[in-house]
């Protein structure tokens, strides 16, 4: 009894035991202590040794407790696209706030009725459908959304088609259809893993062939597969094909922002459509104007059957996510109520910022405005191309850019240490432009693990654009010295 403390506990076992804890009284080493032994690294991805913190934002800037301003290039993996801190969004979450900032789901709001309007009123428009908007809270929750709609309007088919180097999530439906295995490695199979397909990749393409040519082969490699019933894909005495969709995502995003020749998707869809098999959009990273369209689909001249949407919708400011389909798929003779339920979707925070968003590209010519930037944006990085041996391909649409970084001996072979070295370097905040310090984040992509992909706000200004381009140029000279 003598070993024992007042409450009876063995004393080594008491010591063991936290004190109470304080939150807001912790330096920057004891938060990552903290993290490294409380959180679970499952729901994230530590790109460097030890992770940033950051402490506030503001614009494109992201701010650390010493008060650096890292310029910030990737936007929340494009979710913020009108830049942090967006007073009239900001502004239109407080008013919810205070009016109307909780309610079931059970239950309508004035909120969700009308953002769901403006969305579905303009795809009708866009692709002469009536359709019906379906909301949830996050992109990879809203893929298996419609993975649950399209295997309904297909009599239970489970076998999709996809890209390589396609990425939808990685909830169990979705690492279905995403090509990266090591998604799935340790997870097995929600129904069946899709059947990927040749992307237009043209830069690691075959030789010789131009843009649209390689699309071209693209899409005749994916018709031969309908040929004969021995490339198992159809039953060609009844024409039915076992495929009940293809995901595709227009430019491809974690793949590395690979953009397809303009020509590509009509020839895709004319297969699908001969077959039944229909056009599911993933816009969760491209939408909102990230390429300068509504829709990135919209730059390919054909009408998607659902498209699925999500991140910029609300400019990261609350989770919501969803997906628009053909009033066919998705109304309630065919969907009925409770097909899919979740006790946030739709809520009320986040379709208020949403609305608020939908409004603010309808008062101000973003098509225009996108494509003058990324223009410039790309312009920029072109010159950075010439001048470093070290970029092999660089490409971009409105504001979704592009630099593949190589080996400087032949500007091709991938160099992922090339890369990893630019985002270590760019944590440091000791790049120096007109007498100011300068941290730059930026993001991995690519099928080797070799593309810095570019997805800027879209409230950047050429100011800003210049700011970037002069930031990256000192990187890609320190490291290629370095190398």
């Amino acid at each position: 009894m003598d070993n024992l403390t007042l409450d009876g506990r063995d004393p080594a076992v008491a010591s063991a035991i936290p004190a109470p804890f304080r939150p807001g009284t912790h330096s920057e080493a004891e938060l990552l202590a903290l993290e490294e032994r409380y959180c679970s690294h499952g729901d994230t991805v530590h790109y460097m040794n030890p992770p940033k913190i950051f402490s506030g934002c503001e614009g494109s800037y992201m701010l650390d407790e010493a008060g650096n301003r890292f310029l910030d290039l990737q936007m929340w993996y494009s979710a913020v696209n009108f830049g942090y801190k967006n007073k009239r969004l900001s502004d239109a979450l407080h008013r919810q706030i205070d009016t109307l900032p909780q309610v079931a789901s059970q239950y309508l709001h004035r909120e969700k009725i009308e953002l769901a309007t403006m969305i579905a009123q303009d795809a009708e428009r866009k692709f002469g459908h009536e359709g019906r908007v379906h909301f949830n809270v996050g992109g990879a929750q809203a893929v298996e959304d419609s993975l649950k709609v399209v295997r309904n309007a297909c009599n239970g088919k489970s076998l999709m088609f996809a890209f390589e180097g396609g990425y939808h999530g990685r909830t169990l439906g979705a690492s279905a259809i995403t090509s990266s295995y090591r998604y799935r490695r340790r997870f097995g199979h929600f129904g069946d893993r899709a059947q990927f397909i040749e992307f237009p990749y043209h830069f690691r393409g075959p030789k010789g062939m131009s843009k649209e040519e390689y699309g071209e082969q693209c899409v005749a490699k994916f018709e031969r597969l309908f040929e004969t019933e021995y490339n198992g894909v159809l039953d060609v005495k009844t024409g039915q094909a076992e495929y009940a969709a293809f995901y595709v995502e227009p430019i491809q995003g974690t793949g590395g922002y690979v953009i397809p020749p303009r020509n590509f998707f009509k020839g895709i869809k004319k297969v699908l459509d001969r077959y039944g098999i229909l056009m599911v959009v993933d816009e969760i990273q491209m939408g909102l104007y990230r390429t300068g369209k509504l829709w990135s689909i919209e730059h390919f001249g054909v009408q998607p059957d659902i498209i699925v949407f999500g991140k910029a919708i609300t400019n990261g400011l609350n989770p919501l996510s969803g997906i628009w389909a053909r009033d066919e798929l998705i109304n309630p003779t065919i969907f009925p109520p409770g097909s899919t339920h979740s006790t946030f979707n739709a809520n009320p925070l986040g379709t208020a910022v949403a609305l608020e968003a939908m409004k603010m590209f309808e008062e101000e010519d973003y098509e225009t405005m996108v494509a003058e930037k990324g223009a410039y944006f790309l312009q920029g990085i072109q010159e950075l191309k010439r001048r470093h041996k070290c970029i092999g391909d660089v490409d971009g649409l409105g504001m979704a850019l592009r630099i593949e970084v190589c080996e400087p001996h032949d500007s091709f072979t991938p160099s992922k240490a090339l890369v990893d070295r630019m985002c270590d370097e760019g944590m440091k905040a000791d790049l120096v432009v007109d007498g100011k310090r300068y941290g730059l984040v930026l993001d991995i992509g690519g099928y080797y693990k070799n593309v810095i992909t570019l997805a800027p706000a879209l409230t950047m200004t050429r100011q800003e654009i210049d700011l970037a381009i002069t930031l990256l140029d000192q990187l890609f000279t320190r490291v290629s010295k370095a190398a």
